[in-house]
This record gives structure tokens, C-alpha cells and sequence, in this order.
């Protein structure tokens, strides 16, 4: 398997996360389900039926969670620096509003756009790979063709 590259702070994140599932969602949604069993016919019961959906919902982010920790390749920013690789700090102008915005490429189970974290996959950080402060790099994204200059590049 593909090791998935991720920041020591998105490492923490979803083992974190995990733990949560694990130490208080798990036991609680197993005790909804042991309450709404008492109350009779499961064929009519909304509440069993509920709690065994999120209960599956749990268990499946468990184990996705869990294969993205064996198969994590944690990666220290501050240990980098040159051209534009994961974990850069990127600030960028759009040439055609000279708005500026500023992102950090991570792997794809810490990613948060609103955050200002983007997935590697994506295709601007894809656009931003190897690229160095001054260039200018166009992007073609599914709200149409973008076209940004590469302000500050940081490792941090």
C-alpha cells in the first residue's frame, strides 16, 4: 500500500479523533442500542434502527481511521525548504484580483480548504509542486482556469 503523507498536527488530529470513536462514541452508541432493544419490537423501533446506523457510521471511521495511521508517513515542515513540496506555506496572489491567500499543502485526511489546508491531491497544490517564489502558475479547476503568482513560500 501507498503511504499517505501527513503533518505531525494531522497526525495528532485523527489519532485524536480516533480515540474520541473509540473511549466515548463506541461505548455510548452500543448502550443507545442496548436501551432501545428494551423497548420491544426492533422491526418498529426508529431508535434501534437509528442507533445501529450510527453505530456502523462508527465503526467504518474507525477503521478508515485506523488504515490511515498504519500507512501515515509523517513528515516535519520545518525540516524542509526549497521549491514548493508538501508542507509548504504558500502565499499567493490571483492575477486576475490581486486577492492574496495563503495555504499549506497536507495530506488528504487533514485538509480543510476553509482552514487554508490543501490536499495535496488537489489540483492546485498538484499546480504548486516544484514551482518557487515569482512564478506564476495557471490552474484549471472546476470553477474555470486560474492563474496565480507565487508570493512567499514557508516551511514551518
Amino acid at each position: 500500500m501507498e503511504k499517505i503523507p501527513m503533518t505531525r498536527k494531522g497526525y495528532e488530529a485523527i489519532e485524536a479523533e480516533l480515540k474520541q470513536l473509540k473511549s466515548v462514541e463506541r461505548p455510548a452508541i452500543i448502550k443507545a442500542i442496548s436501551e432501545a432493544r428494551e423497548h420491544g419490537d426492533l422491526s418498529e423501533n426508529a431508535e434501534y434502527h437509528s442507533a445501529k446506523e450510527k453505530q456502523s457510521f462508527i465503526e467504518g471511521r474507525i477503521k478508515e481511521l485506523e488504515g490511515a495511521i498504519s500507512l501515515s508517513d509523517v513528515i516535519d515542515p520545518a525540516k524542509l525548504s526549497g521549491p514548493i513540496k508538501f508542507g509548504a506555506t504558500v502565499t499567493l496572489v490571483d492575477e486576475d484580483t490581486d486577492e492574496e491567500k495563503t495555504y499549506q499543502i497536507v495530506g488528504e485526511y487533514e485538509a480543510s480548504i476553509e482552514k487554508g489546508l490543501l490536499n495535496i491531491k488537489s489540483p492546485i497544490a498538484r499546480a504548486l509542486i516544484g514551482k518557487e517564489e515569482g512564478d506564476s502558475v495557471e490552474v484549471s479547476t472546476p470553477g474555470g482556469d486560474k492563474a496565480y503568482e507565487v508570493l512567499k513560500i514557508a516551511y514551518i
